[in-house]
């Protein structure tokens, strides 16, 4: 594995670390609130040949694909 694949996977495995956390009773709201912005700010860049959630791929055009009910009056 790439140097920055191992970064970014490791990040996200920490991310999800502390999301499951934060669902235990009695989890520190504040360790939380200060260590989630931090580790997401950490991010590397995403490993090349990868597309992150929520993002998309380059060239894309949202505006081609099928018509959908309602478009094209």
């Amino acid at each position: 594995m790439c140097p920055d694949c191992e970064d970014f996977a490791r990040t996200v495995v920490m991310l999800g670390q502390l999301a499951l956390y934060a669902d235990t009773f009695g989890a520190d709201q504040d360790f939380i609130d200060t260590v989630g912005p931090c580790l997401a700010a950490s991010l590397p860049e995403p490993p090349p040949g990868t597309t992150p959630p929520g993002t998309t791929p380059p060239g894309h055009d949202p505006n081609e694909g099928p018509e959908y009910p309602g478009q094209g009056w």
